[in-house]
């Protein structure tokens, strides 16, 4: 294989020829199987069965009008079924992996969907890997094949010459230790994940929340058709013929559940994960969107998140003294400076052997601006890169760049010194350790890592005194806020056998090593950051700090974003224990963890009932993002691993965008209370009319077809438009509602027979009016209780007062017209049995109307949403999704 891989127009052809290197998706869901899902639905049932009574017995007008209302919600329905799937799909193209390829010699990272057979594959920890392919090089090369084979060891892998058998990986697997390249054999439907994906079928889910509110409306139903039951003997006792009771029975029951509720809420999901999309916040995981209401803690990492995540190297110090590196972000541009004077590495071969060794000792690579590429056959071009970019690890990148800064590139370096073993770098062991051949035939050990893990014997040989001065100053760098590596590096004559912890090296290789000295890396803090962590703080979220860094450098980003005040408490991994990992609010700060620890400290929240947002993005945090309730993975610098473990990905590895998704998710769950309160309130009061009208002396307050067109009119257009509301103004100055809390709860069953007393009696008022006075009373009860609905959709604004969510003010527009055309247009007043209204008559009905207003409007004044109490009410919040 060549180690140039394939050529760019060759790669194109070879799309061409294969197509995209997608598997199979699940077929989609045939219109008239979902047509099928909404007829099913056990109202519609009812309807469907309240249709053939009406033709049976001619009633041919009320007949009409209950066709209308099954053709619009199955027509609604399905229209809201085939968007929230668009919006998905769209979701998990936005949220498609990257692949590393070389091509042409030049190592560039391309859409998995543009990797064809015979690229050559980089893979590195953490990544997926993006087709089947053939190990050409490998080192400590280990893949989790867990997915495929279900065994959850992962399973050693080395390289092997062409034609021979073995060394083989599969789309899909993980990486989970070390490096290796790898020729493509098969993509999209002949990859190994790609025949298995070929035997799924979809099955449909709901989300939590739509189970909770399947179960309310399963409740509602049965209280609602205890009082329609009650509605008809009242009604066949009178007198009433018995076929249009059952009529008005079956209208009510259908009047009184918002049947609709469950599609609509799963349109609200799938589009509320789309806003957050647009917002770079993309979801993985629908149940993730109604969960983030409920989030308590944010649980951050570091690097990236609350800093830039753009290493630089600051900072230099060897025994014979110090230097500073200047520049920014990756880029080879800046000066190496001692005293103020640029450094000569001919003149200081103390800092020039520290930047060498640091070169060498590197996996990264640095990537240069470049413009877009023109689109060419179906994986279309690629992005431009304004700037200097890393591809690898940031820290090792910025490495490279400072040492790029005094002419030393690795590149140039390896062909002096070729490399010919290493032991990757590992969280347990905290270093990394390279083998290189000189041109003499020796060999030279460079080793780098944690201060605190170098600065020992065996692994370095340096007199007390020196190991001293090093810890002190790697100390002081800390307490800066830096970021601090150690580099030793020693001589060998030979070396020793194989066994180690790599191939061809031993654990003795990495011993009486002499320090060359430190390298003090600064990741500054986003300027958001700050205030992001104030917004927390305000929405009631309580944000901590967990990473791996040294306790002094965490303490002091802390204190500069502000988590944990002046004087964050900050805890060290060697210090925590488990099962007495302490709150929230008494420690914000953990240093030096594991990821072990890490899920820990995740589980101990997760006893003491808090509801917890982790962010991550290394192979170490993909436990912890999976365990969290709310896993958050960052777009940008997130490995592969990191990113599928979680439930949300941060495009933009902003903080900031978290605390956006959260708000999302919030008026998401605000909004759907805010039409169950509109959707029962009126079919309450529509049950009120129909129960005390008999007793006011109104036989039959309305018709059955009257009962549906109100249905129909109320609980369409404006109910959706509902669920279009922007958060309130106090949405994210409001503790967060707790988990265990019914979807009922907080207040809201109390509101909705209050409004829905104020509706009826209105209603009812007009038309025992209308009556004594010879008025069209039937057609002035239709209208009052149609139109004081339309007011509670008003009165239900998040932001009453403003231009906020247009198209509510137009379904409620259009709503009424539609009401007045039931009394105006013949046809409709034909099917409805309604007469036309005087203009005083119509003006009486407008001005009473508002009612329904001020009832949402004083209900909300007076009696006030209680505020969730985090300590006493809420629930355990564990994910109820996979």
């Amino acid at each position: 294989m060549r180690s140039e891989g394939l050529s760019e127009a060759e790669a194109a052809r070879r799309l061409e020829e294969v197509g995209p290197n997608l598997p199979p998706r699940p077929g989609r869901v045939s219109l008239v199987r979902r047509v099928v899902n909404q007829l099913r639905d056990p109202l519609i049932v009812v309807l469907i069965a309240a249709a053939v009574l009406t033709i049976v017995t001619a009633d041919f007008a009320d007949a009409a009008v209950i066709l209308l209302v099954i053709t619009v919600n199955t027509t609604v329905g399905v229209t809201q079924e085939v968007r929230a799937d668009r919006a998905v799909e769209q979701l998990v193209a936005l949220a498609a992996p990257a692949a590393r390829v070389i091509r042409g010699g030049v190592e560039r990272e391309v859409g998995i969907d543009t990797v064809v057979p015979g690229d050559l594959l980089i893979l590195a920890e953490g990544e997926i890997v993006a087709a089947d392919a053939r190990l050409v090089e490998a080192v400590a090369f280990a893949a989790d094949e867990s997915m495929l084979t279900g065994e959850a060891v992962p399973v050693d892998k080395s390289a092997v010459p062409a034609g021979e058998p073995g060394g083989e990986v599969s789309a899909g697997t993980v990486v989970v230790r070390g490096r290796g390249r790898a020729v493509v054999t098969a993509t999209g439907a002949g990859s190994a994940m790609g025949r298995v994906a070929a035997l799924l079928a979809p099955v449909p889910g709901l989300t939590p929340l739509q189970k909770r509110l399947a179960g309310v409306a399963r409740t509602l139903a049965l209280a609602a058709a205890v009082l329609c039951l009650v509605v008809l003997v009242l009604g066949v006792v009178r007198g009433q013929p018995v076929e249009l009771m059952v009529l008005t029975a079956v209208s009510l029951m259908v009047a009184a559940v918002p049947e609709s509720l469950p599609a609509v809420v799963s349109l609200a999901l799938a589009l509320g994960a789309r806003r957050m999309a647009a917002r770079q916040a993309i979801v993985r995981r629908l149940p993730a969107v109604e969960a983030l209401g409920s989030v308590t803690v944010i649980a951050t990492d570091k690097t990236g998140t609350l800093t830039e995540g753009a290493m630089v190297v600051q900072k230099l110090w060897t025994v014979d003294g110090e230097a500073d590196v200047t520049g920014l972000g990756y880029a080879p541009e800046g000066r190496v400076e001692r005293d103020g004077m640029p450094l000569d590495p001919e003149r200081a071969p103390d800092v020039a052997a520290l930047l060498r060794a640091c070169a060498l000792c590197t996996d990264a690579a640095l990537v240069p601006p470049r413009p877009p590429t023109p689109k060419g056959g179906r994986g279309g071009g690629d992005a431009a890169i304004e700037s200097w970019t890393a591809a690898g690890d940031p820290t090792e990148a910025a490495l490279l760049a400072a040492a790029a800064k005094v002419g030393l590139t690795r590149t140039a370096l390896e062909r002096e010194w070729p490399r010919v073993g290493e032991v990757p770098f590992d969280n347990a062991r905290k270093r990394m350790t390279t083998v290189h051949r000189e041109a003499s035939g020796r060999f030279e050990v460079i080793c780098k890592g944690a201060p605190e893990v170098l600065l020992r014997a065996p692994i370095t040989s340096d007199d007390a005194a020196t190991l001293q001065r090093a810890e002190r100053r790697a100390d002081e760098f800390a307490r800066q806020g830096y970021r601090v590596l150690a580099v030793a590096a020693g001589e060998r004559s030979s070396l020793p056998a194989a066994g180690g912890p790599s191939p061809g090296l031993l654990p003795e290789v990495e011993e009486g090593l002499r320090l060359l000295g430190l390298v003090a890396i600064a990741d500054p803090p986003r300027a958001s950051a700050a205030a992001t962590i104030a917004a927390c703080r305000q929405a009631g979220l309580t944000p901590v700090l967990i990473t791996g860094d040294h306790r002094a450098t965490a303490r002091a980003l802390a204190v500069q974003v502000g988590i944990g005040g002046d004087d964050p408490v900050v805890m060290d991994g060697s210090d925590l224990d488990p099962e007495r990992v302490p709150d929230p609010r008494d420690c914000a700060v953990f240093a030096r963890t594991s990821p072990e620890q890490k899920l820990g400290i995740v589980d101990a929240y997760g006893r003491r009932s808090q509801v917890v947002a982790m962010t991550g993005d290394g192979v170490n945090d993909a436990p912890a993002l999976r365990r969290a309730d709310i896993g958050v993975a960052m777009g940008r610098r997130g490995t592969e691993v990191a990113r599928e473990a979680a439930d949300l990905v941060l495009a933009d590895d902003e903080l900031a965008t978290l605390v956006t998704a959260v708000e999302e998710g919030r008026r998401i769950y605000a909004n759907v209370r805010r039409f169950l309160v509109y959707g029962l309130s009126g079919g309450a009061a529509e049950i009120m009319v129909m129960l005390v009208g008999p007793f006011l002396g109104l036989p039959l307050p309305l018709q059955p077809a009257q009962i549906l067109w109100i249905n129909l009119m109320t609980h369409g257009p404006p109910g959706v438009a509902l669920g279009a509301e922007p958060a309130g103004a106090d949405l994210m100055r409001s503790p967060p509602r707790p988990p265990a809390e019914r979807i009922l709860g907080a207040g809201l069953w109390q509101r909705i027979p209050r409004i829905a007393v104020v509706l009826a009696a209105v209603t009812l008022g007009v038309a025992v009016w209308a009556e004594s006075t010879g008025r069209p009373w039937q057609s002035m009860a239709y209208l009052t209780l149609a139109t004081t609905q339309l007011g509670v959709a008003l009165g239900s604004r998040a932001r009453p007062g403003t231009r906020d969510n247009p198209f509510l003010l137009v379904a409620v527009g259009a709503s009424f017209v539609l009401m007045l055309a039931g009394l105006y247009v013949p046809l409709l007043r034909e099917l409805l049995g309604t007469e036309p209204l005087a203009v005083a008559d119509l003006g009486i009905v407008c001005v009473v109307s508002v009612a329904g207003y001020l009832a949402v409007r004083l209900d909300r004044r007076l009696h006030s949403e209680p505020s969730a109490k985090a300590s006493t009410a809420r629930g355990t919040g564990r994910k109820e999704h996979a």
